[in-house]
């Protein structure tokens, strides 16, 4: 299943797309998305209207014209994140994960016990100037009442997530994201 919400690189603002194996599959989802319709006057199971608008269908098309430079400038965001933040005590930034082609949609930090302010105490400095980063995996989705209950959500059983949900920061990273800001948001980081 592919999103592509607003937030992503390549987004039609709502809507998003599924990869079947089978051709069996996409029919399936077919006419599940369908109102389970099969054709005008046949209805197999029940469904939702789970199609794509027309406009956000042109607006993703759009967007195709321009994902190379879109591409390239977050790289380069990326680039200029990691040498204004190499040194940073208490603040890591992950490797690549080996992508054969990396989209940087997302520049997360890891806020480890070494740095002065806790992951949600530099969040909140960001906020009190203004820049707007997201704490990832936070609150981990077994922390809600209706996952809280089950076996497999005991923090026991969760020791990775349970950390990664108190240190994982993602700075803002979007294509028009210019260096100065960029220096700005590291410099608060350092301080």
């Amino acid at each position: 299943m592919l999103s592509f919400h607003a937030t992503k690189v390549f987004n039609t603002f709502e809507g998003g797309a599924i990869v079947c194996p089978d051709a069996k599959t996409k029919l399936r989802i077919d006419q599940l998305k369908n109102f389970g319709f099969v054709d005008e006057t046949t209805v197999v199971a029940p469904g939702i209207n789970g199609k794509m608008s027309e406009i956000n269908a042109a607006f993703g098309m759009l967007q195709l014209n321009h994902i190379d430079a879109v591409l390239a400038r977050r790289k380069e965001i990326d680039a200029t994140y990691r040498e204004l933040l190499k040194g940073v005590k208490g603040v890591r930034c992950l490797q690549d994960a080996g992508e054969a082609i990396a989209n940087y949609s997302y520049f997360p930090i890891l806020v480890e016990a070494d740095y002065p302010l806790s992951r949600d105490g530099l969040y909140q400095k960001f906020k009190d100037h203004g820049i707007f980063a997201r704490r990832y995996f936070y609150p981990l989705i077994t922390d809600f009442p209706m996952y809280r209950g089950l076996p497999s959500a005991q923090r026991d059983n969760l020791p990775v997530a349970t950390a990664a949900s108190k240190k994982v920061m993602c700075l803002p990273i979007y294509p028009s994201l210019n260096n100065e800001d960029q220096r700005r948001i590291a410099a608060l980081i350092a301080k």
